[in-house]
């Protein structure tokens, strides 16, 4: 499979199995669609009209023939000795197996996921440090903070019941990680404090290596924390939507004061005390501000380089939600967002934006971006009773509860299933899409709150991750034109 698109007058291919991505002149470029998906050349109308060639013909006759019927299509605009190095580039290119490249992960999957079903291991924790927050923010998926439940904080206790779990689930494997996420988990900071001491001594009795990440709306951020994070937490990420009266609008105090003012000094010394590293600043956008790329932009001009602004996921007819009308304007944006990326990187201003980070050549291993996240069984979330879900955004629903650190170390074995058989290759609409490598089937959450399923993704979310991917690629296009 190859998908071709265009691109701030850049012709771009894809070769999706290989990963390749090839710049194409004109010519090149719309010779692809005399090729089917095999790599093999179709003949022209006007040679089929003729009879073709016989079981019999010689190669290079066909060729010539089918160059001769596109010279035809191109009304002239190339001659034959040009459109035929041009086929033959292509034919290179698939020889050499980047283009028109098979398939061949899907018997490897089925391998993996059998080991995995013999020995299960989970890898990450969320704990939910907090069911309780200090903004009302309008579009919030956990009801303000709660979760659709009662507001509580995580008891210490919890959270060590937690890492003696993770320890215990995770085999063999070293590398472990745990998110802080609430709620506000700066609400319960001390908490947090305790639970990372115990797990780092548990580390140093195990052998084991944890990575701590903390997500904070900062309104509660204070020097004292910011040295704990920095010394131990290995990824923050810091909440705002990007220009003030976009922020102020959605990201409101229980009292309904906007938060802009206040946090941004704080998140922006906690930026600058990691050396702008290891920090996200995230925020999100709706229907209310499509415009989107100018809170991005507006977040590099404050001097942020690790940016990552996402679409949000609402209810449907919430007011919030994205809708399919809304496409083609968020698509130009993503496509300005990306001239300006790399304008900037050019005028050595450059900063990063989650959604264009894409390593072609060291990425995600395999098995990632076959199965994604792991939510469900590799990675799970723990709330302050110490429940089990598959990820934060299940907490809540009673029927995907997985257990309770409380009650030892066993989980539901038959939602745990339904989960590890998720993948790419499970889910029809993922099998026959062109990015299935980059996205790796989507999120869970989000298949399952709009189509009431877990192998149907949600189709907005696939929409811009698609476009998402295509200015990405350009992005890396231009960066390799520069080398």
């Amino acid at each position: 499979m190859i998908h071709k698109f265009r691109i701030h007058d850049t012709n771009i291919v894809l070769d999706v199995n290989s990963g390749a991505v090839h710049v194409l002149d004109d010519l090149a470029y719309n010779l692809l669609d005399s090729f089917n998906e095999a790599g093999e050349l179709n003949a022209g109308n006007e040679l089929n009209a003729g009879g073709g060639v016989n079981a019999a013909g010689e190669q290079e006759d066909y060729i010539n023939a089918v160059g001769e019927s596109l010279v035809a299509e191109f009304s002239g605009e190339y001659s034959l000795e040009t459109v035929l190095e041009a086929i033959a580039e292509i034919k290179e290119l698939k020889e050499s197996g980047q283009l028109f490249s098979e398939d061949n992960f899907e018997e490897y999957l089925s391998a993996n996921i059998e080991n995995n079903e013999k020995q299960p291991v989970v890898k990450a924790l969320c704990l939910h440090i907090a069911h309780d927050c200090n903004l009302r923010c309008r579009y919030c998926f956990a009801s303000t903070g709660d979760f659709g439940t009662s507001r509580k904080l995580m008891p210490a206790e919890i959270g060590k019941k937690a890492i003696d779990f993770l320890i215990e689930k995770s085999g063999t494997r070293r590398n472990l990680e745990v998110d802080f996420f609430g709620g506000e988990p700066m609400l319960n900071f001390d908490v947090v404090k305790e639970i990372v001491e115990y797990a780092l001594g548990r580390a140093e009795q195990t052998g084991k290596h944890f990575r701590f990440t903390l997500t904070t709306n900062a309104v509660l951020l204070k020097e004292e924390h910011r040295q704990f994070i920095n010394k131990y937490i290995g990824n923050i990420v810091l909440s705002i939507d990007g220009r003030p009266e976009v922020n102020d609008n959605m990201r409101l105090r229980a009292d309904g004061r906007g938060t802009y003012s206040d946090i941004l000094p704080k998140i922006k010394e906690m930026a600058d005390s990691r050396g702008q590293e290891g920090y996200y600043v995230r925020g999100t956008f709706t229907r209310e501000n499509l415009d989107f790329s100018q809170d991005v932009l507006h977040l590099a001009d404050l001097g942020f380089k690790q940016i990552s602004i996402e679409p949000v996921v609402a209810a449907k007819d919430s007011g919030f939600d994205i809708r399919q009308e809304d496409l083609p304007q968020l698509f130009n944006e993503y496509e300005k967002l990306a001239l300006e990326y790399v304008k900037r990187y050019k005028d050595s201003k450059g900063f990063n934006f989650f959604h264009f980070m894409l390593d072609l050549e060291h990425g995600p291993c395999v098995v990632k971006r076959l199965k994604g996240c792991g939510s469900g069984h590799e990675y799970l979330a723990v709330t302050p009773e110490g429940d089990l879900y598959p990820c934060h955004q299940f907490v809540g629903m009673e029927k995907f509860k997985m257990g309770n650190v409380n009650n030892g170390t066993t989980i539901d074995m038959a939602i745990r299933k339904l989960f590890v058989k998720q993948t790419i290759y499970s889910k029809p609409d993922c099998k026959q899409c062109w990015a299935r490598f980059f996205c790796s089937g989507g999120c869970a959450a989000n298949a399952w709150q709009f189509n009431n399923c877990l192998d149907k993704p949600y189709s907005i979310g696939c929409e811009l991750e698609r476009k998402r991917v295509e200015c990405a690629l350009w992005a890396k296009t231009m960066e390799f034109s520069e080398e």
